[in-house]
């Protein structure tokens, strides 16, 4: 945006532009030759020509993207100005037409570029569902980028695009990434209505396998981790036959699952339970961007804990930091209960925003805390505690309560998978 009274950030901001596109170069010259030793005028008066045709759709766009994308981990609104014409892609149309709306207000003249997602190359099939154990979500179409998230069997995502072999989705966590087409099972509207219908059973062991017929010794046809879901086909007295979303069939052991809505309706999120469940991944190894039995991060390990009670959280300990209620701890940790995530990081300072960098999840005791961290395990806030994490008490910040009222969503009201 064009500040109204810098000459220096007019022609820095020109400099830039000569140097992506030199026909403005040329322009310039051009409009120098001409007036002779007025050049320099010249030069911002070219400059304040093409920054008025960029400018005010910028701010117009940046405007829209606080409103409708702040977080761009959960929102896609790529949108730049290049000229008068608006080139990018988004997820949400109603950003979109936000933009449109305001830029005809002001009187903006622009070329409508902007790409509205999904994208038709994907024909409709719009929707996917996991079909390995566990699917790597990257923040790149390529093997070799960041871990992200994962998702774990039988999720249903959001298909947005395609590139090459990898599908941009979206998490019901909301969550943006991508995964390779080894991963997923792509579906029209009709196949995922299909799919969702079917009747479910979700893996509950922490680690296991599906096999090739009714016999623990026949051979695996996937891996299982804790929260898999396949359609249920038929039971033996020691199997159930299952189907994957892509098509495969195997048998699982009856003592390793259950029937999806039996597992949700005796889902209690009390703080026993939590804490049960947190104890169940002790020595876990920590994966940066794991979400899952195969490995977690610390925001992966609190999203697990809650999705076995039920609950879905959001993906990272920036994002889980919003939710809930603040618990007081100005005076000490007499007012924490067992279930309370406790977030440690940057606080804000000199001008530079706080910056949450991990969390964990309160178990009570001797003012313990359990978190991953090179490996799910039980620290202290106690200093004359043989477990004390003097690290961790260092960079605390705030400690939140989550209700389920606070979380993405409740299973037990708006189950995924059916």
């Amino acid at each position: 945006m064009l500040s109204s009274g810098s000459r220096a950030d007019s022609r820095l901001k020109t400099n830039i532009m000569i140097k992506k596109n030199p026909f403005v170069l040329l322009l310039i010259l051009v409009l120098a030759s001409c007036t002779g030793t007025q050049s320099t005028s010249s030069d911002t008066t070219t400059a304040s020509k093409i920054e008025a045709a960029v400018s005010p759709a910028k701010t117009h766009i940046d405007a829209v993207r606080q409103q409708f994308a702040p977080d761009k981990r959960v929102a896609l609104f790529d949108v730049e100005p290049k000229g008068t014409i608006l080139r990018g892609e988004t997820n949400m149309p109603e950003a979109k037409a936000a933009l449109l709306k305001r830029l005809q207000a002001a009187d903006v003249t622009f070329v409508d570029s902007i790409q509205v997602l999904p994208e038709a190359e994907l024909e409709g099939k719009n929707q996917a569902i996991v079909t390995i154990s566990v699917a790597n979500l990257r923040s790149q179409p390529k093997h070799s980028a960041e871990l992200a998230t994962q998702a774990t069997m039988g999720t249903p995502l959001k298909v947005w695009k395609k590139q090459n072999g990898w599908y941009l989705v979206q998490t019901p966590d909301h969550y943006l990434a991508w995964v390779d087409y080894g991963g997923v099972a792509l579906m029209d509207q009709t196949a995922f209505n299909n799919w969702q219908q079917g009747k479910k059973l979700i893996y509950t062991n922490t680690y296991g396998f599906a096999h090739a017929a009714a016999d623990k010794n026949a051979s695996s046809v996937s891996d299982m981790v804790y929260g898999d879901v396949v359609v249920l086909k038929n039971k033996t007295k020691d199997f159930y036959e299952v189907a994957f979303p892509d098509g495969r069939t195997g048998f699982v052991a009856a003592a390793e699952a259950i029937d999806f809505k039996e597992w949700v309706a005796t889902r209690k999120p009390t703080e026993e339970n939590l804490v049960a469940s947190s104890k169940e991944m002790l020595g876990m190894p920590y994966l940066w961007g794991g979400t899952s039995v195969k490995g977690m991060d610390c925001s992966g390990f609190t999203k697990t804990i809650f999705f076995m009670n039920g609950l879905v959280l959001p993906r990272d300990a920036s994002q889980q930091v919003h939710i809930g209620e603040l618990v007081n701890t100005d005076k000490g940790w007499g007012d924490m209960r067992p279930g309370d995530l406790l977030f440690f990081g940057v606080p804000a300072k000199d001008g530079k925003p706080e910056r949450v960098v991990h969390v964990g999840m309160w178990i009570g005791g001797n003012q313990e805390f359990i978190h991953s961290a090179g490996r799910v395990r039980i620290n202290s806030m106690n200093p004359s505690a043989e477990n004390h994490d003097a690290s961790e008490l260092a960079r605390f910040l705030r400690a939140k309560r989550v209700s389920p009222e606070a979380t993405l969503v409740d299973l037990r009201e708006k189950p995924l998978y059916e």
